[in-house]
């Protein structure tokens, strides 16, 4: 039975805070602050869940046996909670933009890490890498050749870091022999001597563990970004205009909505019918990036982040700057994050009754189909208020990223 992590996302209120009364004196300096203060957080959490989730990877490295293994997924699906609220911060800010590609590239050609089974294996066309099976190879592994071939031969297609490597490695290709299994790699890929399975297993270990300790250090970056009292990104952002501030967070809240969540991971999934244009595929587990992501939105809004040791970290928030200026707008734009959070939590308590996501865009899921497309059309409606907001607070050149798919 595959077992899935307990989402606790939803246990934020989304209600806009007694705070509101006090709205008159929320500055946009103070939202700013506050904004890094979440960042650096959410950053946090995500670091301390990717060292658990090392420590449970040399573990199971050490001895692999189905427990540890067991142990091993479950470190990654729980790193990903904080993890894909963090994705907000992505497209506003070029220092998250540009480190993104090394810690959350997707899809991916798995044949270019280890074995695929050929008649079930689509890849990038063209790309000479999606069978170079490093695993296979005779190059010392080191998180160094794993970065060097990140974007090998300039295909976007070539991931060889970050959580959907570890995620393939944990749980190998989901076959989907079985719909409501996800991807089945045995213990014994890892195990040396006369039990391993396919081959390589040392080498696969090897692989695991530097991509896990690249994963670590990639966050550890990131988290220093985001710190208070240092010379940093968190430094420049707070020293900019403060529309300039404001632009890049509103943007960055805008194009994971649009551009990037109801767009890339969600639509082109839909359209296509196929598990291949889904986020985690590996694990199944994309119904909760997708509520993550949409948690990730509204902490920004509201100012707040439902730590993971379930402490609440709250502070002057856009939702209170914006109802200074136009409380109607803010209660609509309040109303579409509701509905958002609403529709994706449906994909996840689908998920949790044992309908992954990959089942739900399939194109005989009518049902399936729909809880999709209200997701979708949640997070256009919110976007088409997050540029008005924008426009309310004197930002007349969001430029939220938009999708021909979408229109």
């Amino acid at each position: 039975m595959k077992h899935l992590p307990a989402i606790i996302l939803s246990g934020i209120t989304l209600c806009i805070s007694s705070s509101m009364l006090q709205a008159e004196t929320v500055t946009p300096q103070a939202v700013i602050a506050n904004y890094t203060q979440l960042a650096h957080a959410e950053f946090s959490d995500a670091l301390a869940s990717a060292k658990v989730l090392q420590t449970k990877v040399n573990e199971f490295i050490v001895q692999p046996t189905e427990a540890s293994h067991q142990a091993a997924k479950q470190a990654w699906l729980a790193a990903r909670l904080p993890y894909s609220q963090t994705e907000v911060f992505r497209f506003g800010n070029p220092n998250v933009d540009a480190w993104e590609g090394g810690v959350n590239a997707w899809p991916l050609d798995e044949g270019l890490i280890d074995y695929v089974q050929a008649d079930a294996y689509e890849h990038e066309e063209g790309n000479t890498f999606a069978t170079a099976n490093l695993i296979a190879g005779t190059e010392t592994i080191s998180p160094e050749l794993l970065k060097s071939y990140q974007e090998k031969g300039g295909s976007e297609a070539n991931v060889a870091t970050g959580y959907h490597a570890i995620e393939f490695l944990l749980w190998g290709q989901d076959l989907n022999q079985d719909p409501k299994l996800a991807g089945t790699r045995p213990s014994t890929d890892f195990l040396t001597g006369a039990g391993c399975t396919h081959q390589h297993c040392e080498r696969r270990a090897q692989y695991l563990k530097a991509a896990t300790e690249l994963l670590v250090a990639d966050l550890t970056q990131m988290e220093q970004d985001w710190a208070p009292d240092q010379t940093n990104y968190r430094k420049s952002l707070l020293a900019l205009d403060e529309a300039e501030a404001l632009r890049r967070i509103l943007f960055g809240m805008g194009s994971l909505s649009l551009g990037e969540l109801a767009g890339e991971r969600m639509n082109v999934a839909l359209l296509a019918h196929s598990q291949e244009d889904e986020h985690s595929c590996f694990s199944d587990n994309t119904h909760a990036d997708i509520l993550g992501n949409v948690q990730g939105i509204n902490n920004v809004f509201h100012g707040s982040y439902r730590r993971t040791d379930g402490s609440l970290l709250k502070g002057a928030s856009l939702a209170e700057l914006l109802a200074a200026k136009d409380k109607t707008l803010s209660t609509e734009l309040e109303q579409n994050l509701n509905t958002s959070q609403t529709a994706a939590e449906a994909i996840v308590k689908a998920a949790q009754q044992g309908q992954a996501f990959d089942q739900q865009i399939a194109a005989d899921n009518r049902e399936g189909n729909a809880r999709v497309k209200a997701t979708i059309a949640a997070l256009r409606a919110q976007t088409v208020s997050l540029e008005a907001a924008a426009k309310a607070l004197g930002i007349n050149h969001l430029n939220s990223e938009t999708s021909d798919s979408l229109q």
